[in-house]
């Protein structure tokens, strides 16, 4: 094991609010930022907001934080929201108004929480001008870890894990030597269907999957959580943040979600981070590290909270646990193609285009056309990610079921 790069680097404490731009403010983990942003106003300023598409709600926020800068990605919708409000936020569109935003000279820090793919251009761009990086996107290192991480070293920027289990082990891992780290455990809920047969699975509905059991999340991570895939991508990212070899990165279903992650030491002893399943806890932590204060997130209640459990995974009801140590193996652009084939099927399964199963099937089949490159640039990343999304939409048309 090769030593952990420090990529969460405690930084100075001052007197004055931090100033922080959230991209994705509209999602679910942007609005829970502004719920700890609301709740400890004399220690976060948000200077900057960006998002997709939703307008009415982007201009609400626009209206209540009054930011310096906001954008949204869509630019029919900008132009929609330059309708909509008034005051003096420098209103922006497309990907180049969000990069913007995110570059912005008067903020410290980043929030990266757009959804999937799009997130990548954005984050590099606040890397590049020297902003921390609260990375609630998994998918950004998941797809051009190796790059991020790079850039993130040169540029001397922090990457603060904003993800419950990548933040838990984050916190395990304060005050110990990276060499005595023998193995990373990420903990899964299991998802709504813990439990449910094979043969069930094959059939169910998008209203079923979306109904997960402890955490209140986004569409799309929900489904990847259903099928597992949330852990395939969590233990990616795990590797590029701890440098630890994915071999050596396990999961374990958590069906309480108390235990969000374990880390075990060459002497046998493990530690883990425990809270409750409330996602402004990891936010609130990662938006004002190095400092612990009081904010919105609960307590925990250790005498009413029942007894932990702790099962292996089922890995031929989810299929998806086969894919991380795969594509790693691969290396190059071929986590990149499995990500973005993963949210073409996603897409479909909710739009009833395809079957439970036919999410991972997705995926499959397009690692195996997948033309890798071996030592990507970003360029090559963008070209893995659009032939991975044309394939898999091939795939889905060919193989179109409905549900």
């Amino acid at each position: 094991m090769t030593s952990t790069p420090e990529l969460f680097l405690p930084r100075p404490t001052c007197n004055q609010p931090k100033s922080i731009v959230i991209l994705g403010s509209t999602g679910s983990i942007g609005r829970q930022a502004l719920e700890v942003a609301k709740a400890r106003p004399d220690l976060l300023r948000v200077v900057g907001l960006a998002a997709h598409s939703n307008t009415e709600l982007f201009a609400a926020q626009i209206a209540e934080w009054r930011p310096q800068v906001a954008a949204l990605w869509d630019e029919d919708a900008a132009q929609r929201l330059r309708s909509m409000v008034s005051g003096s936020t420098k209103i922006l569109g497309g990907s180049g108004g969000v990069e913007e935003v995110a570059t912005w000279p008067q903020s410290t820090l980043v929030l990266g929480a757009m959804l999937g793919a799009a997130g990548l251009g954005p984050t590099m761009a606040a890397i590049r001008a020297g902003k921390d990086i609260a990375i609630a996107n998994k998918e950004t290192l998941v797809a051009a870890g190796q790059i991020v991480t790079v850039e993130a070293r040169e540029h001397g920027v922090a990457l603060l894990p904003v993800d419950s289990e990548h933040s838990a082990i984050a916190q395990c891992l304060r005050g110990e030597e990276s060499r005595s780290v023998t193995r990373l455990t990420i903990t899964a809920s299991g998802g709504p269907f813990v439990d449910t047969p094979r043969s069930e699975l094959e059939t169910v509905s998008p209203e079923r999957a979306l109904k997960h059991p402890t955490w209140a999340m986004g569409r799309k991570i929900t489904i990847d959580s259903a099928s597992l895939m949330n852990k395939v991508l969590e233990s990616i990212e795990a590797y590029w943040l701890f440098d630890v070899p994915m071999e050596q990165i396990d999961v374990l279903v958590h069906r309480q979600s108390i235990v969000h992650s374990l880390v075990t030491f060459c002497d046998n002893s493990v530690k883990a981070q425990l809270g409750v399943p409330d996602m402004r806890l990891p936010i609130q932590w990662a938006l004002l590290h190095p400092e612990r204060v009081s904010g919105s997130p609960p307590p925990l209640d250790l005498f009413s909270m029942g007894p932990l459990s702790f099962e292996k995974p089922d890995a031929e009801r989810f299929p998806s646990l086969n894919f991380g140590r795969e594509v790693m193996q691969m290396g190059g652009t071929a986590p990149c193609a499995m990500n973005a084939a993963n949210e073409v099927a996603v897409e479909a399964f909710l739009a009833r285009r395809t079957g439970f199963y036919g999410i991972t099937n997705c995926i499959a089949a397009v690692l195996e056309r997948h033309e890798n490159v071996k030592r990507p640039a970003l360029d090559d990343i963008a070209d893995a990610d659009a032939q991975a999304r044309r394939i898999a939409d091939e795939w889905i048309t060919r193989n179109s079921s409905v549900i």
